[in-house]
């Protein structure tokens, strides 16, 4: 029994007579995800797509005007089984019909990365790869989860990727580390993914170690539960979206009360004079005080007088969570961090300093060399439109409008065809039915999936494709523990075919097979990529074994580099020697590049900006789910055993829930003016009143289907979260910026539908 590595783990197939019986984690890994349970009952279930099928308005009036094909009926028709060369011949004369008529650049390739954790059975990079041998195509940039984080930290310290691939290790963090505090918590269930795969389960563990050295933490959070384990543990229960003015309000003290390093602004940064200039009030009239902070955070004024002055007296690792700027001036909160971070004066020390995300994805922090393992190319893409992924309702809706981005001033392109193998914009998107209304635009949407989720509902030819578990494949995340050689374990079900198989016979019928697959079957691409990753390794000091004996053993470890990293521990020695890859060469608490864009959303330096009143009580928290990876397996045994009378849970405060007539188990109503889904309850004493929290990833399950700002019935969060940039600087996603109010469900409880598949019809 060999190996395979998912997003969420490394487990070894049990299989009896062909079937997938269990997923066992492996020995090695003392905390192993239980996403894997969900896998064998899932896999082969009837949820599972095991056919090409076109839907039926689109297939019936192929031949008319595009516009004749009911676009609208997306979602609300059966669809038609179809032979593999019927389909692939469809799709075929699509993108030959849209290149002609329109050019590449009406083709939107709308892959997302968290379809596999395989290097080479990667569906982005598979895609992205066919489509630029096909000549392009529009590509996104960035990513839901990281948006704004990714967009603002090259301006202000460097990039997201090197930083994170440099982050001090948490073994240097219990040695050193002597406060630690987390803006957002540090919630041990993100920690149990990293793209590419989660050889070792590291966190929990991590933790532990530095509860039992001694470290204190400081859980800054709506919730509880988003920091469990350390014996010295504070909860305070901010405000959602004021991290910002609570992290100003502590600089305000280190200023005042001469706690901050001026040396060590004075040597490693730039601007921080404007900055304190605005921190004092001396820019808008309003000192950034802790009585100010404190109307905002709902925190004690004292309170945020003293964390000041025990950061100040301690070794200190400042951390925020991904999830804090996935909000209306989300750029803001990590600006701070740093901003906070360089007051203090610890960046670049043992122990101390700053964290983007330790707690969000597995491998962060882990301390082993930052190789990533095999890399499919995807070539060059002649296209140069782009939109921000979390653009697509604007892009689809108003083609030809200009949007800001970064310092430029682009424009959107005008979509006709999309393109879309793994993810789900049904579950990443905001604002449901504003995308629904925008999934009418294209003239063709073609989907590779392997389970009818709504993304495959609502598109118009559906190409199945197989799971991990039914290819080989070579997993490995950066930072990670081990490459994992993965070696399938079942025969695909249904007809369903890999996407490196479906695209190389579409570059077959388009004329580009050869540059598609210069000649190799998906096993020979795997020797290749293994063998280019071997001379690759050598540049981390890491000996790759011949392939043969790499697929033998099943695993390799990657091993720890010879000196322990600490972030910009190198800058902090000789800033002249090491400058860091800003414009000065130094941390820019003030930015001259991002003040010259002139985006008053965002200017040259942290700012605290109010958001715009609501009429709606709650404040709603769309955060990642502990039962699966985004909405992968939501059908699955682990998803399905958390949902409370069919419905994705959400937790409320007794406080509200005594107040609105709620009680524990009842399904409630969660509505704003974009939507209402229905949830079950679940009621504590651990969520700050006046904030609901649901997880993301239900599968969408509206009570009419086509019927707009209708009922969705089974708990998908995003029918209510607000599809806005979060500035024009990154214009990433705002989910957490949304208002709701909730109130008990009088009415008969509808069916669960969404695991449901589309009425399918045999050619």
């Amino acid at each position: 029994m060999g190996f395979t590595s998912l997003h969420w783990g490394a487990y070894r197939p049990r299989v009896v007579n062909g079937r997938l019986e269990a997923m066992e984690p492996v020995s090695w890994d003392a905390d192993p995800s239980p996403i894997g349970a969900s896998i064998p009952g899932a896999i082969d279930s009837p949820t599972r797509i095991r056919r090409p099928a076109i839907r039926r308005g689109f297939l019936e009036r192929f031949a008319d005007h595009p516009a004749l094909r009911s676009p609208h009926l997306r979602g609300q028709e059966a669809f038609v089984e179809v032979s593999w060369d019927a389909a692939l011949d469809l799709v075929a004369r699509e993108l030959t019909r849209v290149k002609g008529e329109h050019g590449n650049a009406a083709i939107f390739g709308g892959s997302y990365g968290w379809g596999s954790a395989g290097r080479f059975h990667h569906a982005q990079s598979q895609l992205h790869r066919f489509l630029n041998g096909f000549g392009g195509y529009v590509s996104s940039v960035d990513s839901y989860s990281l948006g704004a984080g990714r967009v603002v930290m090259p301006h202000v310290v460097g990039s997201m990727d090197w930083l994170l691939a440099a982050h001090t290790p948490w073994e240097n963090l219990a040695k050193h580390c002597e406060m630690f505090v987390a803006f957002g918590g540090l919630p041990i269930k993100n920690a149990q993914c990293s793209p590419g795969g989660a050889s070792d389960h590291q966190v929990a563990g991590a933790i532990e170690r530095m509860s039992q050295a001694g470290v204190r933490f400081v859980n800054v959070s709506p919730l509880r539960d988003d920091l469990q384990g350390p014996e010295h543990n504070e909860w305070l229960a901010v405000r959602p979206g004021t991290d910002t003015a609570l992290m100003m309000a502590l600089c305000w003290v280190l200023v005042d009360e001469g706690l901050y390093s001026e040396d060590f602004l004075r040597r490693y940064t730039v601007g921080h004079e404007r900055f304190i200039t605005y921190l004092r009030g001396h820019l808008d009239g309003v000192a950034k005080t802790p009585e100010w902070a404190a109307a905002l955070t709902g925190l004690e004024a004292d309170r945020i007088t003293g964390l000041a002055r025990e950061m100040a007296g301690k070794r200190t690792l400042i951390n925020v969570a991904y999830s804090l700027q996935r909000s209306v001036h989300g750029e803001q909160p990590f600006w701070m961090t740093v901003t906070l971070a360089a007051m203090l004066g610890q960046i670049g020390l043992p122990g101390g300093g700053f964290g983007l995300g330790y707690g969000c994805l597995n491998n962060t922090g882990s301390g082993r060399k930052a190789f990533s393992g095999p890399r499919l190319s995807q070539g060059v893409n002649p296209v140069k439109a782009f939109i921000p992924v979390a653009r697509v309702c604007d892009m689809l809706l108003h083609p030809g409008e200009p949007f800001d981005y970064n310092g430029q001033r682009l424009h959107y392109p005008d979509i006709r065809l999309v393109y879309w193998a793994g993810g789900n914009i049904l579950h990443h998107h905001q604002d449901l039915n504003r995308l629904l209304a925008a999934w009418q635009r294209p003239e063709t949407i073609v989907v590779h999936e392997q389970y009818w989720t709504a993304q495959a509902k609502y598109a118009d030819i559906v190409l199945p494709v197989t799971t991990a578990l039914e290819r080989d494949d070579i997993g490995s995340a950066a930072s990670d523990r081990y490459m994992i050689a993965m070696k399938k374990a079942i025969e695909p079900i249904g007809e369903s075919r890999d996407d490196h198989s479906i695209l190389a016979e579409l570059a077959r019928r388009l004329g580009f097979e050869e540059t598609f697959t210069e000649g190799r079957d998906a096993g020979q691409w795997l020797r290749f990529l293994y063998e280019a990753s071997r001379r690759r390794a050598e540049e981390f000091d890491i000996d790759l074994p011949a392939f043969e004996q790499f697929w033998r053993d099943g695993v390799f470890e990657i091993d720890y580099p010879a000196q322990e990293t600490v972030l910009l521990q190198s800058f902090r020695d000789d800033p002249q020697a090491h400058p860091l890859p800003t414009p000065s060469g130094k941390i820019e608490i003030f930015s001259e590049r991002i003040a010259g864009f002139g985006y008053p959303d965002c200017p040259g330096h942290p700012v605290w900006l109010e958001k715009q009143p609501t009429q709606f009580p709650l404040h709603l928290l769309s955060n990642q789910p502990k039962t699966r990876l985004h909405s992968q397996y939501d059908h699955g045994a682990c998803s399905q055993a958390s949902k409370i009378r069919g419905r994705e849970p959400l937790t409320l405060n007794r406080q509200d829930a005594e107040e609105r007539g709620i009680a524990d188990g009842d399904v409630v109503k969660v509505f704003n003016a974009r939507g209402a889904f229905l949830a079950g309850v679940i009621l504590c004493d651990d969520i700050r009143a006046g904030v609901a929290q649901i997880a993301t990833g239900a599968w969408f399950d509206p009570l009419v289907k086509g019927q707009p700002h209708g009922l969705e019935k089974h708990g998908n969060p995003n029918v209510v979260t607000e599809d806005i940039g979060s500035s024009r600087l990154s214009q990433g996603c705002s989910a957490q910026t949304a208002s709701v109010e909730v109130e008990k469900w009088q009415g008969e409880l509808p069916a669960i539908t969404a695991f449901v598949p589309p009425e399918l019809l045999v050619q």
